[in-house]
């Protein structure tokens, strides 16, 4: 069994669209949760949103190849693009073979989709696009990253809902430590502000309707009522260690554990004994130990949240926590939600969450949850309220908990310098 290291990253995101703009956004509190630009919401009990802004695709690639991917899939080869780049992975010194890739979407084309479907209801059946399904099934965007850098080892597109890209990256980490890749490009992408989707997610209950940037999505605060949609794209490019020794490497941390579990207990709710998330905690932090038992006794921990300012997803989330460190260890750790900031972005959630904690972890730095105003008694953890602050975490963990009972949990330590 091999060590596993992250080696590069790339983010499109509310707060930025690039790793430093991100990072910079998220320590100094930016709020990237604004008024719907992409459609009209004035039928719409729901009009804020976490947007990207001032994406150019062109960037990234070339306008004919825009034209045929869906808004999501552009997010996700922006973030690949960048995240390669960053790690230095060349066909000269990565085979590849052995090159892999795992990105998922909670969604897929959700835009084309609309738009098609749209098209097809005014116009007939024989003005729809011949792109149309390429560009709105989920997996495109692990194949069209796969194109872009000649990655023909194991790829895998994942949809667990919000746990996607966690579990993206956490099958990525079992591939390359179990010796079927030597690196793979994987996160998550999510393009889903669009108007069936915002509609729909309203009409679950899933969404505040109280339409203030400021006082929408406060994860973890007495008077969450929601959560608000996000969306962007990040990538982690994990690597074998040796590997990435090997070829004089960055590295940003050392991916040291992940569980994946299901509550088997509701379509959108989760269990409210929270056994499900408190084993996905365990089983991160037990394979942690296999690889140092000290990480066991480590108080200096950082946990990225879920944290979605939904009612019963922050408070199980916090029993989750408290049942896998223990009550006593769980009030001493580092925990923040930074979809306070960037909204929920679903499928690309557990991705940019990762991106966050590695971030935390290299920089000693834990990023705030903003918004934050009155305790919630049922949520009593240190969840970094506003402001981030300076600290020396060793091990950092980022949770996800997605519809259909997913739970996910991912695991790095500090690389020592």
């Amino acid at each position: 069994m091999r060590r596993v290291v992250v080696t590069g990253l790339g983010a499109i995101s509310p707060v930025g669209n690039q790793v430093d703009a991100f990072w910079n956004g998220l320590i100094s509190g930016k709020n990237g949760i604004d008024f719907i630009t992409k459609f009209d919401t004035s039928n719409y009990k729901v009009k804020i949103a976490g947007e990207v802004k001032d994406f150019d695709p062109l960037k990234y690639m070339e306008k004919a190849e825009a034209r045929k991917q869906d808004l999501f899939s552009q997010y996700a080869i922006a973030a690949a693009v960048q995240a390669v780049e960053d790690a230095g992975i060349t066909e000269e010194n990565t085979d590849p073979a052995r090159l892999g890739v795992y990105v998922g979407s909670g969604t897929g084309g959700m835009s084309t989709f609309f738009d098609e479907a749209q098209k097809l209801l005014s116009k007939g059946p024989n003005r729809i696009s011949p792109f149309f399904i390429p560009m709105m099934i989920g997996n495109m965007a692990t194949g069209n990253i796969a194109i872009r850098f000649h990655a023909q080892g194991p790829s895998l597109p994942i949809v667990t809902a919000c746990a996607t890209s966690t579990n993206a990256i956490g099958e990525a980490f079992r591939t390359i430590k179990f010796g079927y890749a030597d690196a793979i490009i994987a996160g998550g992408t999510e393009a889903t502000i669009v108007p069936l989707a915002v509609a729909g997610f309203t009409n679950c209950m899933a969404l505040t309707q109280k339409n203030d940037p400021d006082a929408s999505s406060i994860p973890f605060d007495k008077n969450r009522d929601g959560f608000v949609m996000g969306e962007g794209a990040a990538i982690l490019i994990l690597e074998e260690y040796e590997h990435a020794i090997n070829r004089g490497a960055n590295i940003y941390a050392e991916m040291v554990g992940y569980g994946n579990t299901n509550d088997a207990y509701h379509m959108t709710a989760p269990h409210p004994e929270a056994m499900g998330g408190a084993k996905a905690i365990s089983l991160a932090l037990d394979e942690a130990a296999t690889l140092d038992p000290a990480l066991m006794k480590e108080d200096r921990i950082y946990i990225n949240a879920h944290g979605t300012s939904t009612p019963l997803n922050d408070k199980t989330e916090t029993k989750a926590i408290k049942l896998a460190l223990g009550e006593e260890k769980a009030k001493k750790v580092y925990i923040s939600s930074t979809k306070s900031m960037t909204g929920h972005m679903l499928g690309a959630a557990g991705a940019i969450e990762a991106a966050a904690t590695v971030l935390a972890l290299k920089n000693g730095k834990i990023p705030p949850t903003i918004g934050y105003k009155e305790m919630d008694p049922e949520c009593d953890l240190n969840y970094t309220p506003n402001k981030s602050v300076d600290a020396d975490v060793k091990l950092g963990m980022s949770i996800s908990l997605g519809f259909g009972g997913h739970n996910g949990c991912i695991a790095f330590r500090k690389i020592e310098e």
